[in-house]
């Protein structure tokens, strides 16, 4: 089953860095992309434009020093918001307090049932902690939406794929000791690359343990071994009651990508979007919410992300 999704254009598309490998022209690419094709043109995909989040309800992640960090790093433009891979440039505050707004807002939505699904292109920015940015992520918008999820909409389960090369440590350790979040991350081993962590024996904590799932590939991995991971995650995710699927459908694991080694086809990642847009179905009546996430071949990743609101709104 298709349904009603929310899409998201305006200003937050042009979150980028500045000669830096996450540029803007991803995002617009893809609306282009989307135009050209006419699936904006649909009538099940409705367009809008998000407002920036409610501070309250960014706080209920961020804490307040990492939040006033990043506005003042901004009004500066310049500098770093990390240890030197996430820069500040003017109004990039700004920019990411509007791509939070829309990860909240389609969240809220799905939940309340006014939308089926929704993809949220500038979403998925899953390394940032409570406490600092990271890997090119200045607030982490997924971390902020479960957050608002469990603590203002009551919902009491979340299930949270992670599908990006690399490991989403920023939501991953940070709801490790949280049993509402059952979560499966599938990336590149961290062993060869950033952020170096997502082990397969870490399994959650306390209350939590074996709620959370890593599978991590070697080098080279393709659509089989995704596809693999994939069902095993599948099948990890049904063994609790699900109330809200989110999906970081990170597009840089598929080949050609200039930071990543992994080698999966433009088909094998809509396959595994499909698998869990499938599931959805199947145990919390279509309740979706997808993330753009990494991507660093521009080409693929607006051809991967146009893909996936094809399927969402056919």
């Amino acid at each position: 089953m298709t349904g009603d999704t929310l899409f998201f254009v305006g200003d937050y598309l042009n979150f980028g860095f500045p000669n830096h490998p996450l540029t803007s022209e991803r995002f617009h690419r893809t609306v282009r992309l989307l135009q050209q094709r006419r699936i904006l043109d649909r009538p099940t995909v409705h367009v809008v434009e998000p407002e920036p989040v409610d501070m309250e309800v960014l706080r209920l992640f961020h804490t307040e020093d990492h939040v006033e960090l990043v506005k003042r790093k901004s009004e500066e433009g310049r500098g770093y918001l990390d240890y030197g891979d996430t820069p500040a440039y003017p109004e990039v505050y700004e920019h990411a307090m509007l791509y939070v707004g829309a990860t909240v807002q389609a969240v809220h939505e799905v939940v309340e049932g006014h939308f089926d699904h929704s993809l949220q292109l500038v979403g998925g920015l899953h390394h940032a902690s409570r406490s600092s940015s990271a890997g090119f992520c200045v607030f982490n918008d997924v971390g902020v939406a479960i957050s608002y999820l469990l603590e203002r909409m009551g919902i009491e389960g979340v299930l949270y794929f992670d599908i990006d090369a690399h490991h989403g440590d920023g939501v991953f350790y940070e709801f490790y000791d949280d049993p509402r979040v059952r979560i499966v991350d599938i990336h590149q081993d961290g062993r060869t690359l950033y952020p170096g962590r997502g082990f397969d024996w870490e399994t959650g904590s306390g209350k939590a343990r074996g709620t959370k799932m890593n599978i991590s590939l070697p080098p080279g991995s393709g659509d089989r071994e995704l596809l693999r991971a994939v069902q095993a995650g599948i099948e990890f995710g049904e063994k609790a009651p699900v109330e809200m699927i989110l999906v970081q459908a990170g597009t840089d694991g598929i080949r050609g990508d200039p930071i990543t080694a992994l080698s999966y086809s433009i088909e094998g990642h809509l396959k595994a979007v499909e698998s869990f847009h499938q599931l959805s179905e199947r145990c919390c009546d279509g309740k979706l919410v997808v993330f753009g996430g990494g991507g660093y071949n521009v080409e693929n990743t607006s051809q991967a992300w146009a893909n996936i609101l094809d399927l969402l709104s056919a």
